[in-house]
């Protein structure tokens, strides 16, 4: 996060403070003053200034073993999920088509080089990564990410794929630019993406885009299986199928409810 923006409008303190809450991490839920200053390259004393302003906004709470975010940081993140209406649309398809595969189903978009998951309908499985959402994990090496990477032009998949990885994971597949290059093509051609243990041993998903009504690519939906119990010819002949299905039935939902006017008109008594 820049710490000076580019115009006069920039505030800051708001984006010190968005700093500190994203220094939290899951192998740092609990900080102490001095891991927060040191994590986010802040002065102590506005480190210290932050934390007790965001815990009494009741966003941060403290403890004798230091700070940690609370629950109402989801806030946040529900804001950005109900305003988009990704959710509400999505979860009745995800879920019929959880029930009819039996596996896992997932909506993620990009951030950064990234994916972050949005919306997801979980099946009960023993697998390498726990996903939930606002997981995020490298988005060239999960079929949800190669699916929204291969919608960006050169220069901006370029731009995005310098940007640090957030997730804190070192994948399987480490290819060069012209493996990669090659890989995105082929998504792009035929219009879906697999995954096949790049992240890590025993994942394996195949990813759809969603679009909305102009056709732009807004997020991505995938069936995710443990790579010990399905093959990859049942992944694409039986499941590959439905999340087509599936990804134009909730494209279509987004696109009619995009086109429906949100502002009613005011009647005179």
């Amino acid at each position: 996060m820049p710490r000076t923006g580019t115009g006069p409008d920039f505030i800051e303190a708001l984006a010190r403070g968005l700093e500190v809450i994203t220094a939290f991490a899951p192998q740092r839920p609990v900080m102490s003053l001095s891991e927060v200053a040191a994590a986010t390259g802040l002065a102590r004393p506005t480190a210290r200034r932050i934390l007790l302003t965001l815990e009494e906004l009741g966003y941060v709470r403290s403890s004798d073993k230091g700070f940690a975010l609370t629950p109402r940081v989801l806030d946040l993140g529900a804001a950005y999920i109900g305003s988009l209406g990704l959710w509400d649309i999505a979860q009745p398809h995800m879920e019929r088509l959880v029930a009819r595969t039996r596996e896992s189903c997932s909506v993620a978009q990009l951030d950064g080089s990234d994916i972050v998951y949005v919306a997801r309908v979980a099946v009960p499985k023993i697998v390498t990564l726990a996903v939930q959402i606002g997981t995020r994990f490298p988005a060239l090496q999960t079929s949800l990410g190669k699916v929204l990477l291969a919608a960006l032009e050169p220069e901006e998949l370029e731009r995005t794929l310098a940007i640090p990885t957030r997730s804190g994971l070192a994948p399987r597949w480490q290819p060069g630019p012209d493996e990669r290059n090659a890989a995105l093509r082929e998504v792009r051609a035929r219009g879906w993406a697999l995954a096949d243990e790049d992240l890590a041993l025993g994942i394996r998903s195949v990813a759809v885009p969603l679009r909305d009504g102009e056709g732009r690519v807004i997020a991505a939906v995938n069936v995710n299986v443990h790579a010990a119990e399905t093959s990859v010819r049942t992944l694409l002949d039986d499941h590959l199928p439905l999340v087509l299905q599936v990804a134009g039935d909730i494209s279509g939902d987004f696109a009619r409810l995009a086109a429906v006017p949100h502002a009613m008109a005011i009647t005179r008594p």
